[in-house]
């Protein structure tokens, strides 16, 4: 069975549908199967609707939509079919699901938008998984009608109007309720614009099992859950102490910069890290220790000083409220060259672009997509513009560093791992410091038990869903020192 943790382009699902039918599946067996989980789906979230709308288009995304209403009316709910594609268009199964709907007394209407006031529910059943352009102005107007409707949309494998692999709004699309997809997740349903679109989301695999040994069928991201956090941070035996939990050094906060620093050590200290080192200039040592005691605090104004304190450390993290002054340049040098692992953010990464060298492999890179721009020598607009790619991008560049490219939905690699997707958070924490937390949260797991990787996920998957705790009762307003307090729920069980 396709695992609903694992996500796949369009083409590789219609591969995967493709395999099926050559092993013996039919096209029409599967199209029955998708509109069985449809109407279980559709009864378990609406119980009380009675009159089901069904909007087709055509391909097989409109004959799901024929054998659901066939099916729906065999179950003694009251359905109209509006076709915006004429049923006689059709060719393939989509056609026999068309006249199969027919021969059982069900009725076909062209599409009117007025239809739409007199169900319960609407099914969106208009486009597939191969839209690669604008959708047509006829197909753009029904997709406006009906998310104009008032109705609640159910949407058939994605909502129409959404590209399958990108996430991008194709014109325009569905703006759904609740989607159940077929076969194999989409991308597309959780990049950009995917999740805005998509509503609820459910999953049915149609009894197709992709062959694991098969690299066309190798997914291209996989979903994070709450499992990476207990994977990263198992129980502690009763007999430990602070030594066996890594020491961190965090070197940032240049002149008049304490918050950042400060930020990134506390939540380091509640990740669990046994001793955490602040190196900052001079100036900062008041502001941080008067607000986080148990922080051990250096004033570093030359090189040499650094040095000690690198030598010492088990991981050292950098960039929180660093600067780009020369102090930074000669700071980051030593950084780079320590030998340690290191967990490189903000400024860091900044003075890594101007360098021009990949990370140390073993390190851990969390760019927001600015500072991704500028490590991949182009903007944020372009990162934001194809993630994926940019992903990939710094992977190339940094060999061996796990990077977390932050942002709603961030995306995780690594070489030779399926790239990670962190489904979770929220717009509340676009606020400043919330980085911060972050670093000094991978640094806090990572010197903890060793692994980058599971550190990187584990961290991306306790900031987000701490922040999503914090936000069930506001959407803004929440602040860095709030999330880095709460953190304690998450990765001290």
């Amino acid at each position: 069975m396709t695992s609903p943790s694992l996500l796949y382009s369009a083409a590789q699902v219609r591969a995967l549908d493709a395999y099926a039918i050559a092993h013996g599946t039919d096209g029409y067996t599967l199209m029955r199967r998708a509109a069985e989980a449809a109407l279980r789906a559709l009864r378990s979230r609406w119980p009380t609707a009675m009159r089901i709308g069904i909007v087709t288009g055509g391909g097989n995304n409109g004959g799901d939509g024929y054998v659901l209403a066939r099916f729906a009316q065999a179950a003694g709910l009251e359905v109209a079919v509006s076709a915006v594609v004429p049923p006689e268009s059709l060719r393939g199964d989509a056609a026999r699901a068309a006249e199969d709907f027919r021969s059982s007394g069900g009725r076909i209407q062209a599409f009117e938008p007025a239809g739409l006031n007199a169900v319960d529910v609407v099914v969106d059943a208009l486009l597939g998984t191969g839209l690669q352009q604008a959708v047509g102005a006829a197909m753009a107007q029904a997709i406006d009608a009906i998310n104009a409707c008032e109705r609640p949309l159910f949407a058939l494998d994605l909502p129409s109007g959404l590209n399958a692999d990108s996430g991008e709004v194709m014109g325009t699309a569905i703006r759904a309720a609740c989607t159940i997809s077929f076969v194999g997740l989409k991308t597309g349903l959780f990049l950009k614009q995917g999740p805005e679109h998509v509503g609820r989301l459910l999953f049915d695999d149609l009894e197709i099992s992709p062959p694991v040994e098969d690299a066309r069928f190798r997914p291209l991201l996989q979903r994070l859950g709450e499992a990476e956090i207990a994977r990263a941070l198992p129980r502690r035996a009763r007999e430990s102490n602070k030594g066996d939990f890594g020491r961190v050094l965090i070197v940032g906060g240049g002149p008049g910069m304490p918050g950042a620093v400060r930020l990134a050590g506390e939540s380091c200290l509640r990740a669990g890290a046994g001793l955490v080192t602040v190196a900052t200039a001079r100036e900062n040592l008041g502001a941080i220790v008067a607000g986080r005691p148990e922080l051990i605090v250096h004033a570093i104004e030359a090189p040499g000083s650094l040095e000690p304190l690198l030598a010492a450390a088990t991981v050292v993290a950098a960039g929180p409220g660093f600067g780009q002054s020369p102090w930074a340049e000669s700071m980051f040098e030593l950084i780079y060259a320590c030998g340690k692992p290191l967990v490189l953010d903000a400024d860091a990464l900044n003075l890594l672009a101007r360098s021009g060298r990949a990370a140390p492999r073993g390190s851990v890179l969390t760019p927001h997509p600015g500072e991704a721009g500028r490590l991949l020598g182009t903007s944020a607009t372009d990162v934001q513009a194809d993630r994926m790619a940019a992903l990939r991008g710094l992977q190339g560049r940094h060999p061996g560093a796990v990077i977390v490219l932050k942002g709603a939905g961030t995306l995780i690699g690594l070489d030779g791992q399926i790239p990670g997707i962190c489904e979770r958070g929220n717009p509340a924490l676009a606020a400043p410091g919330m980085g911060d937390v972050l670093t000094g949260l991978v640094a806090g797991i990572l010197g903890q038990y060793g692994d980058p990787w599971q550190a990187a996920c584990a961290g991306v998957m306790a900031h987000a869903l701490t922040g999503d705790e914090l936000a069930r009762d506001r959407h803004r307003g929440i602040l860095a020192l709030e999330l880095t307090e709460a953190l304690g729920h998450w990765v001290g069980r």
